[in-house]
């Protein structure tokens, strides 16, 4: 993706590219979370000795860059987020996506890429570069590009933006519609110290499509944003190539924060409040309040869009019953470590199939989905409970989950 900005930043700076894990041929550890992708990249420049440097990231790689500044900002010397979000879409979205490559593959995603990626016009102009942006998603492995859903699916850092408090450039394409200049403007109005590119005629792979704008911004950015005594860029000029490591899949070694050495001033946002609110209650035995955690997982499973609509319906009647789900359903029994959470979809379906309860059976076949159940072990699972709870029960069953598997692993249009 950066192949066309390489020759001129590295005339300037050592250039170091990453793959995410299964893309480009690396190795296939998965990583589900942006932390985690964060925490191996810092391995991996603990590994090479550098310590302090420049993070130019787009789409996913700029949330990584986003999460570096906040975690690590004494290693973040200058940030910039090319075709990047705090909040990428929707967790349902994403979670979903992960759904249809579990069942179809990567097939229909690559098929789609140009549309999402490039304007018209350049897909047009470029068939042999969009033909390699679309042989790039098809050979990506699954179980990461899964991973990678699962990743942006649970990134949101809109409430902590005003800790970013390093030199950034956010570069957006003016006709990008999966990362939106509106959400460039977030990014902008959120960090105190960033500066807003929009390059016009532009979609969501803006380093691919526009490499010369992009790479004059990147220079201009990186060579005036921030200073040091050794370095007037800060960032060491080196004349070797550009490398592309791997990143090691074993996160850094937890130690002691060294003393601060400049450290960036802290901006407070204002507070965010979201939906239902109940006044905060004491642990029990150290442990985390209940609530929190059963919400949690209640919209990791659930999804967001069933979530929202329950807790919409909340009244005076309802809503200590809804708080008992959330805490003990929720917070109790489905985050208790004896098992994993599809080894209990596998018994909640079996239970919802078995006592008729069919309306849960719909919303608990989209949670296996999401929880990484195939549709073929989701049949096998309906086999068993009509051998064991009876055949109308089954029939019913396979009725209701067949809509839901239809719905949910559609590719979209």
């Amino acid at each position: 993706m950066w192949d066309r900005q390489i020759p001129e930043l590295s005339r300037h700076w050592r250039v170091l590219r990453f793959d995410l894990p299964g893309h480009g041929g690396s190795p296939a550890h998965p990583a589900p979370s942006v932390a985690e992708l964060a925490a191996r990249l810092l391995a991996t420049l603990d590994m090479l000795g550098i310590d302090r440097f420049g993070y130019a990231g787009c789409s996913i790689g700029g949330a990584i860059g986003a999460e570096l500044a906040l975690r690590h900002p004494l290693r973040v010397g200058s940030l910039a987020l090319v075709s990047a979000s705090p909040r990428f879409g929707t967790a349902d979205s994403f979670r979903q996506r992960g759904v249809v490559v579990r069942t179809n593959g990567l097939d229909p995603i690559a098929r789609a890429t140009p549309e999402r990626w490039f304007t018209p016009t350049f897909s047009a102009a470029q068939p042999a570069i969009v033909d390699w942006a679309v042989q790039m998603v098809r050979t990506t492995d699954p179980g990461c590009y899964i991973a990678a859903c699962e990743a942006l699916a649970a990134f949101d850092i809109r409430p902590e933006l005003g800790r970013i408090g390093i030199p950034t450039l956010v570069l957006a394409g003016a006709e990008d519609q999966v990362t939106p200049a509106a959400d460039a403007r977030v990014l902008v109005a959120g960090i105190p110290d960033a500066r807003l590119a929009l390059v016009p005629g532009t979609s969501h792979l803006a380093p691919v499509e526009q490499p010369a704008a992009v790479t004059d911004l990147l220079v201009r950015h990186f060579s005036s944003s921030w200073q040091s005594s050794d370095h007037p860029t800060g960032i060491t000029a080196l004349s070797a190539p550009s490398v592309k490591p791997v990143l090691t899949p074993v996160p850094p070694p937890i130690t002691a924060p060294a003393p601060p050495r400049t450290a960036p001033a802290a901006h407070a946002g204002p507070p965010v409040e979201i939906g239902y609110t109940r006044p905060p209650e004491p642990t029990l035995d150290g442990r985390a309040d209940r609530y929190d955690q059963g919400m949690k997982v209640r919209r990791e499973v659930l999804g967001d869009a069933h979530v929202d609509r329950a807790e919409a319906q909340v009244d005076d009647f309802t809503g200590d019953f809804q708080d008992f789900i959330t805490r003990y359903v929720w917070g109790e029994v489905w985050t208790r470590p004896g098992i994993d959470r599809r080894t209990r979809s596998v018994i909640t379906l079996t239970a919802m199939a078995a006592r008729g309860h069919l309306d849960e059976l719909a919303f608990h076949t989209r949670a296996a989905l999401r929880n990484g159940l195939t549709p073929t072990e989701i049949k096998e699972v309906l086999l068993h409970t009509g051998v064991y709870c009876g055949v109308p029960a089954a029939n019913s069953a396979f009725a209701v989950a067949q809509r839901v598997i239809r719905e949910e692993t559609s590719p979209e249009e």
